[in-house]
């Protein structure tokens, strides 16, 4: 994991970027606020070679506007993240979709993730769209977030009046060439992750696997299955799994439930495809390649 830090104007624009790999900076606030110190704070976590992202903090009101005001004053370029900060009970599900979804179509370049703590995940979003990543805040163990969907960055402390933050990016380069728009090549000791949705009904999600000789130096796959159903804890739901090795299929049935934690299916290296059903909302997967 990689770790960084989320600054605004309560933080001061020479933080400390030691052991540090992003920073994500406040640019606004609804239409009518901008960090008058993200400049500076922006330009420092540049000369330290930090990844940087920039933030805007959702208030009630025209999503189309903010949209528009976010990315015309923050002081961005290609390769910075853009992130939608969703805190205020007054903004909607339907409203933060919406800002993504503005947001990407008006800076197509850039990541765009969502940002919000595990009560809002959990208690308050009816779509799982997150644009192109999840950034969970839950005080807990960095890497650790208490949600089943995949995530992106997890801000996990605010010790010594600075929030902290991992990345789920090996290096400053993984994170840098994902912020960039591609992915990584291999390296030996970087996890790769391929994230998503199961839909319920009669179709199967295919996923493909990287397997073959660009990765014969991480030999081990495993598929993490989990679900996330709004206001129902005791939701579960059955997810048939069929891993396809270029010749043959292997079938296997599990039981996922919003209260446990993934259920893991460990795969072959020479796994080509992974086969997905469900009846059930809410679940996610994984496959990590290590």
């Amino acid at each position: 994991m990689l770790h960084g830090i989320d600054v605004s104007s309560y933080q001061s624009s020479d933080y400390s970027t030691s052991g540090l790999g992003f920073v994500f900076v406040k640019a606004t606030e609804s239409t009518d606020y901008v960090n008058p110190e993200q400049s500076a704070q922006a330009s420092h976590g540049r000369a330290a070679g930090l990844v940087v992202g920039f933030y805007h903090f959702l208030r009630p009101g025209s999503m189309t506007a903010q949209a528009s005001y976010f990315v015309e004053r923050c002081v961005s370029v290609q390769g910075d993240v853009l992130a939608a900060d969703w805190e205020d009970t007054g903004v909607s599900c339907a409203d933060k979709d919406a800002f993504l979804r503005e947001v990407k179509r008006l800076r197509p370049q850039h990541r765009v993730v969502l940002y919000c703590n595990r009560d809002f995940w959990l208690d308050r979003d009816t779509t799982s769209y997150v644009g192109d990543g999840l950034w969970i805040a839950d005080i807990t163990t960095a890497g650790s977030p208490r949600v089943q969907h995949p995530w992106t960055f997890h801000q996990y402390s605010s010790s010594g009046g600075v929030d902290r933050d991992v990345a789920n990016f090996a290096s400053t380069t993984a994170l840098r060439a994902w912020a960039a728009g591609s992915e990584p090549e291999p390296e030996d000791d970087m996890a790769q992750w391929i994230t998503g949705t199961v839909a319920p009904g009669d179709q199967p999600t295919v996923v493909l696997v990287p397997h073959g000789t660009a990765w014969s130096a991480l030999p081990n796959r495993r598929l993490h299955l989990g679900l996330d159903v709004v206001g129902d804890r005791s939701a579960s739901a059955g997810v048939r799994v069929a891993a396809h090795d270029g010749s043959d299929w292997r079938v296997s049935t599990h039981t996922v439930t919003a209260a446990s934690g993934t259920v893991d299916v460990d795969l072959t290296d020479e796994d080509e495809k992974v086969s997905l059903q469900t009846t059930g909302t809410g679940v996610s997967y994984a496959i990590e390649i290590w």
